[in-house]
């Protein structure tokens, strides 16, 4: 534990969504075994190497670690400080998880710094995670008031006050647009940096609401803009991008690939990507008289979302996707393509 990590924040609990279809789409099996208590005697006891990209409070972990045979390992990757403090504990009780304090983003420099050059599978579960947003004082939430911080990695970067302060009304106002699709962008920009500080979440979320013209019913007006300036600060797009390009020269031939979404903004890249990735089609190839051929780096994807009964018990998995394929032989082309 950290000198700025408390036992309350350790203690956060953190319903890990499709856990049971995530972590058996990484393994590459239909379905996990049943348990009937805490032994291994029904785990699947799979070697190798596997890694969790978004480790949060470890709940897709453990369940993975507990399908892993004594000489797997599995290496789990987080920004977050609170998260790390989790996952060191972990590693410290079992030897087969490494840990790495960066974005997935950094996914082959870190794991080629751990002497790993392939793993048998990824999962990540994208965006923000229920400690996180119930914490007031990470800033990610518009009922919990907090400092307008907002960053995953509050050990280093910019956090979203200090990004208020020096930005101007135009870019503000595009950041709103394009990252949480905010129709109303411009005429909440311009409410924003009227704002005498930034100093309090709550406050920047009465101004939005006070701005925002029209609010969808059931859903607070501030939701969109917050969206936004947390996956603008954080680079969570981009990270995105970044970590998908990697996965194709990282998984094994058979390795699997199991990414959970929850909003369009990141479904739609991780659909795209697979799509591009699977079929071997280009959308700039469309017009060539004679479009190349492209190699097939996945298997034809498959999309999963929560059953009723996950979605009674946590309302929060209601727009999650799970979106997973197979690597294919297909040879590695570096050059040969444009990842993105």
């Amino acid at each position: 534990m950290t000198e700025d990590t408390s036992a309350d924040e350790l203690n956060f609990v953190h319903d890990a969504v499709l856990l049971q279809e995530t972590v058996a789409a990484v393994l590459g099996v239909k379905s996990l075994p049943k348990q009937k208590d805490e032994s291994r005697q029904n785990s699947l006891q799979k070697s190798g190497i596997y890694v969790d990209a978004t480790f949060g409070r470890g709940g897709h972990s453990r369940l993975l670690l507990s399908q892993l045979a004594d000489d797997a390992t599995l290496v789990v990757f987080d920004k977050d400080p609170t998260a790390i403090s989790v996952a060191r504990e972990l590693a410290n009780t079992d030897s087969r998880v490494k840990v790495v304090h960066d974005s997935f983003a950094t996914l082959t420099a870190s794991l080629t710094a751990l002497g790993i050059t392939k793993v048998d599978g990824l999962m990540a579960d994208l965006g923000i995670s229920s400690p996180q947003i119930d914490d007031g004082s990470r800033g990610f939430s518009f009922m919990r008031d907090g400092a307008v911080d907002m960053r995953m990695d509050t050990s280093r970067g910019q956090s979203v006050a200090e990004w208020l302060e020096a930005v101007d009304d135009e870019t503000l106002a595009n950041v709103l647009y394009e990252f949480g699709e905010e129709r109303h962008s411009r005429r909440i920009a311009r409410a924003i940096k009227q704002m005498d500080s930034y100093d309090s979440t709550l406050a920047l979320a009465e101004v939005i609401k006070a701005a925002h013209p029209n609010w969808q019913r059931g859903k607070h007006p501030a939701t969109q803009s917050f969206q936004a300036m947390r996956i603008f600060i954080n680079n969570e797009l981009g990270d995105v991008d970044d970590f998908l390009a990697q996965s194709i020269p990282i998984l094994k031939s058979g390795g699997q690939l199991a990414v959970i979404s929850f909003h369009s903004l990141e479904d739609r890249r991780i659909k795209q990507f697979l799509q591009r990735h699977s079929k071997g089609q280009y959308p700039e190839d469309e017009n060539l008289p004679m479009p190349p051929k492209r190699p097939r780096y996945f298997t034809k994807p498959k999309r999963v979302g929560p059953s009723k009964a996950e979605l009674s018990q946590n309302p929060r998995a209601r727009s999650a996707w799970l979106r997973m394929a197979t690597r294919t032989d297909s040879a590695y082309l570096a050059n040969a393509e444009t990842q993105q």
